[in-house]
């Protein structure tokens, strides 16, 4: 069985004084993945740590949680931005929407316009309350936002390892050399570890 971690969301701000948290939902199931008892290692300010759901509750289309470790409200603020991953079972979620995918499998794939020529590496998505936006390494080391819509993103082949992308004209031409920013810093390589 091969199994993938999974954002499936980030918490948000502090509600109330008892430790209950707003979450901004990255998954379309939680009521399956925030079922009392579902726990989650994270990375938090303090370090890492285990958040077990309490409990939880939908109020005007917005979900709170309550974890058993987290009691006060200052407690809960500190895990503000806090990314709550899952492994959940590839083979069963394809099954179940084969249409479906995860980032986890999406960073690293090359970007290709729909008439064939290369446009960068998937970097990742910046999740926005509009839109998600993926964010596509060019090869001249540009960070480019492209909105993920099936209008701008046509098609994810993760069988064939490819992201085609029709994007608006102009947004992958590089700026004129007067108008570019900054060189970008450059630091010593790093390990990169899948995430």
């Amino acid at each position: 069985m091969s199994t993938l971690d999974v954002i499936v969301a980030t918490i948000g701000r502090a509600h109330g004084l008892r430790g209950e948290v707003a979450l901004i939902l990255r998954t379309d199931q939680p009521e399956e993945r925030f079922q009392r008892g579902a726990s989650f290692a994270v990375d938090a300010p303090t370090g890492r740590r285990t958040l077990t759901v309490h409990g939880t509750r939908l109020q005007q289309d917005r979900w709170y949680v309550s974890f058993e470790e987290v009691t006060d409200r200052s407690d809960a603020e500190s895990l503000r931005g806090v990314e709550l991953t899952m492994a959940v079972d590839a083979e069963e979620e394809a099954d179940e929407d084969p249409d479906a995918w995860y980032l986890s499998q999406l960073k690293g794939l090359p970007v290709r316009h729909i008439d064939g020529r290369d446009l960068g590496i998937v970097q990742g998505i910046d999740h926005y309350p509009a839109q998600d936006l993926l964010v596509v390494r060019t090869s001249d080391r540009r960070r480019v936002q492209l909105p993920l819509v099936e209008q701008l993103v046509p098609e994810i082949d993760l069988e064939a390892g490819i992201v085609t992308a029709n994007p608006p004209a102009g947004l992958f031409d590089a700026l004129p050399e007067d108008e570019q920013g900054p060189e970008p810093e450059t630091s010593a390589p790093s390990s990169r570890s899948k995430g």
